[in-house]
C-alpha cells in the first residue's frame, strides 16, 4: 500500500504518533561549587520563561562533575548541583510534580571535542543537564457529540452585581499570570477591566485582594523575576490593587495581601497563579 495513503489513514483514525518534543539546557558551575553564578542563573531563568506555553510531561535534572577528585566527593557535589537547579525551578513556580529525576551522576570523562585545552574541557563537564519533555499533541478523533444541557455559570462581574455578604470569597477565574511575574497575561486584560468597572459601580462593598502563587516548596512565596524579591503573591495583589485604583475604585475600600502558596486549588498549576477578593464589609 502506498506510504502516503497509510499515513492519511492513521491520521483519520486518530492513531498517528507524534514525535515527542525535548528541550535541553545546561548550567555550568565553578570548580568545587554548587551555587549558581548570576550569569548562569539568568540563562536558566530565560529557559524557564520559554516553558510558559508548553504542556510539560516531565523534567529531568542531572548533575555532573569533571574527572578530578574522589568518586564519593564528586557524587555528592553533582547531587548538590542537581538539587540547586531543582530549587530554582521550584522558586519560579514550576511544579515539583513535573520533576521526575534529580540525580547526581558524579564525574564524566573528558569529552573528545575540537577544543584541545583540557582545562576548558573540564569546565564543560562541571554542569547540570536539564531535559524537558513536552506532551505530544493529542490526535483529533471524531466522536459523536451529545448536546449538553446549558448551565451558564456566572462570571465575576455578575457575581459582584449580586447579593454579597461578609466573608464571601470571589476567585478571579481566567485572570491568569505568567510564570514568575506579577503582571496579568494579555488575554486577561479585557476581563480585568470589566471587573474593575463592576467594582466602581458597587460602592457598598469593601474587600481585600489576596494574591497567590503555585508550585513553591512548602508554603513559601515565589520570586518575582522583575524585582528578584521573594514576594510574588504580594506583588500580584499589589498589581491588581493599583489597576483598580487607576480605574476609579476608591483606595479606602481596598486592602491587599500575599498568601504565598498556603491555599493551592489543585489541578492545573496555572489556576494557582491567581488573585481573589475577600468581602470584608457590605453597606446597607
Amino acid at each position: 500500500m502506498n506510504k502516503l495513503l497509510v499515513l492519511i489513514l492513521l491520521m483519520l483514525h486518530g492513531t498517528f504518533v507524534f514525535s515527542q518534543i525535548e528541550l535541553r539546557h545546561e548550567v555550568y558551575f565553578d570548580t568545587d561549587k554548587y551555587d549558581i553564578h548570576s550569569t548562569e542563573e539568568n540563562r536558566l531563568l530565560l529557559f524557564i520563561s520559554s516553558l510558559s506555553d508548553i504542556d510539560i510531561e516531565s523534567i529531568s535534572i542531572f548533575g555532573f562533575c569533571d574527572d578530578i577528585g574522589a568518586n564519593s566527593y564528586n557524587l555528592k557535589l553533582s547531587q548538590n548541583r542537581a538539587n540547586a537547579i531543582k530549587t530554582i525551578f521550584s522558586n519560579n513556580e514550576i511544579s515539583e510534580d513535573l520533576i521526575s529525576n534529580v540525580d547526581g551522576k558524579g564525574e564524566i570523562l573528558l569529552k573528545i571535542v575540537a577544543e584541545k585545552n583540557v582545562v576548558k574541557i573540564r569546565g564543560l563537564n562541571r554542569k547540570v543537564e536539564i531535559i524537558v519533555k513536552a506532551k505530544p499533541p493529542k490526535p483529533i478523533v471524531e466522536t459523536k457529540k451529545e448536546i449538553p444541557v446549558e448551565t451558564k455559570k456566572k462570571n465575576v462581574s455578575e457575581l459582584l452585581k449580586g447579593e454579597l455578604k461578609i466573608g464571601d470569597k470571589i476567585v478571579f477565574e481566567n485572570i491568569l499570570f505568567k510564570t514568575g511575574y506579577s503582571q496579568v497575561m494579555p488575554g486577561s486584560k479585557k476581563l480585568l477591566e470589566s471587573i474593575a468597572k463592576a467594582l466602581v459601580e458597587r460602592k457598598d462593598i469593601y474587600f481585600t485582594i489576596q494574591g497567590h502563587v503555585c508550585c513553591t516548596q512548602n508554603s513559601r512565596d515565589a520570586v518575582d523575576r522583575k524585582t528578584n524579591l521573594r514576594n510574588l503573591s504580594e506583588a500580584r495583589a499589589q498589581y491588581i490593587y493599583d489597576y483598580f485604583a487607576k480605574k476609579g475604585v476608591e483606595k479606602k475600600r481596598m486592602k491587599h495581601t500575599g498568601l504565598r502558596r498556603k491555599f493551592p486549588l489543585g489541578g492545573d498549576p496555572k489556576f494557582d497563579r491567581r488573585v481573589e477578593i475577600l468581602i470584608t464589609y457590605v453597606g446597607k
